[in-house]
């Protein structure tokens, strides 16, 4: 027998990889289904593996507590996977980030927020009511989520200030906190949900206000060719 008959084949695990991505999959789809439907405290650990045909072991596994799969529900709910890509990263993002256009900028934020409000509006106001019935580690996980959105939101509304797409005399801090709750999934809920605004209506309302409270009057940045024609 020749050495290279002999050589031990390469393993290659991609099969066991992509079930496990399959099985992970499952398990988030589950738990937020039932989320929605039944509302987080009324979920067990045992009723989404029960949903997802795989153990309550395996869940554990994979997750750990109810919290860290709650978080993980949601983090793949605002991004629309669960690949290991922060939101900062994505490329609806970079687009905002590359667009000279203050107003394009907003409009493009807020078509951004219109498709997070459409994944998020129905679990987020089930954990929001789940935490506000006493549950101490969901209100810990919202006041969480809370947060994350503000730092992201003050991280856009930096980069027009730093762009010169930041109308003059609007401080920064205000300009984060007016962006923060007009771009929330509890808003997108309020106007689409229950006033029952189509999605489109809400998104060109999101346009305006956000142009309206931040983009500077020429619309292409106070240092740019308009400003001085």
């Amino acid at each position: 027998m020749s050495r290279k008959q002999m050589s031990p084949r390469p393993y290659d695990n991609t099969t066991r990889t992509e079930q496990a991505r399959a099985l992970r999959h499952r398990v988030i789809d589950a738990a937020r289904e039932l989320i929605v439907q039944r509302g987080p405290v009324a979920v067990s650990i045992r009723d989404i593996a029960d949903r997802a045909a795989v153990s309550r072991e395996t869940v554990q596994k994979a997750f750990g507590s109810k919290s860290a799969l709650i978080k993980t529900v949601y983090d793949a709910t605002v991004a629309g996977d669960d690949e290991p890509t922060a939101l900062a990263d994505r490329p609806q993002i970079t687009q905002i980030i590359g667009t000279p256009d203050p107003r394009e900028k907003l409009s493009l934020y807020a078509a951004l927020a219109r498709h997070l409000g459409e994944r998020l509006a129905p679990l987020l106001s089930k954990l929001r009511a789940g935490a506000n019935s006493g549950d101490p580690d969901l209100r810990e996980l919202v006041d969480k989520l809370d947060a994350e959105r503000l730092t992201g939101v003050g991280q856009l509304v930096q980069h027009l200030a730093d762009t010169g797409c930041l109308r003059a005399g609007v401080e920064t801090a205000h300009a984060r906190d007016l962006v923060w709750a007009l771009i929330s999934p509890e808003m997108y809920d309020l106007l689409v949900t229950n006033r029952r605004w189509s999605p489109d209506t809400y998104q060109t309302w999101l346009t305006k206000a956000l142009t309206d409270a931040l983009a500077p009057a020429t619309g292409i940045g106070e240092t740019g060719d308009a400003a001085s024609g």
